[in-house]
């Protein structure tokens, strides 16, 4: 009797064997150095830095450490007058301080107009008068101030026989207006510095006439 089509047996089922795990594809990229074929030849390598470069980066470390360090002396001096700020100070007078003379300015220099020693002294004792100015009864005062005869000692530089010899010319320039029997009495005698400045330029000619 033939078999049943629901009671025939199933042929059996076939396993297709496990294909294996396939990885991930990885990225398309440039290769890397170690597995290029590119020769290391042609591989572009960093420039090299020229001369312009480095004195570019000696100013720009200079600037720096100039920048840093006018950074620290203003710190530095904020530090000290937060340090000092409690101090008292007293103000100081220089008057005080000071206590050597002060030299007089430099006078300009004389006009030369005789060549002869006693007419250019004269000359000079005028011009030393004009400028610092006239005294009375010395000869030189605190100011600087000179008479007849401390104008010549001035301008003579130490020469004395020089001075002896204006004088006795100054004399006599004198004693053709005045009746005085000396330049010191002559001197001090007057008020002002006019009439003295005077009798040394009439001197200056006298003696320049006299070949002195």
């Amino acid at each position: 009797m033939p078999a049943s089509p629901s009671l025939a047996t199933a042929p059996p089922r076939t396993t297709a064997p496990a294909s294996p795990a396939t990885a991930p594809p990885r990225p398309a990229g440039p290769p890397s150095p170690a597995t290029s074929s590119v020769p290391t030849s042609s591989v572009p390598t960093s420039p090299v830095p020229t001369a312009s470069d480095a004195d570019l980066g000696l100013e720009a470390r200079l600037a720096a450490v100039d920048a840093l360090m006018t950074l620290r002396l203003e710190e530095a001096a904020v530090a000290h007058e937060v340090r000092t700020a409690h101090l008292a100070v007293d103000p100081v007078d220089l008057a005080e301080v000071i206590t050597v003379p002060i030299a007089p300015a430099r006078q300009p220099a004389a006009p030369a107009a005789y060549r002869t020693p006693a007419a250019a002294l004269l000359e000079r004792a005028h011009h030393h008068m004009r400028t610092a100015g006239w005294c009375a009864g010395a000869l030189t005062d605190d100011d600087g101030s000179v008479c007849l005869l401390g104008a010549l000692h001035v301008e003579a530089g130490g020469d004395q026989d020089l001075v002896v010899d204006a004088s006795a010319i100054l004399l006599d320039a004198i004693r053709r207006r005045f009746h005085d029997e000396s330049v010191p009495a002559f001197n001090d005698r007057q008020r002002s510095g006019a009439v003295p400045e005077r009798m040394l330029l009439e001197a200056a000619r006298l003696a320049d006439a006299r070949g002195r």
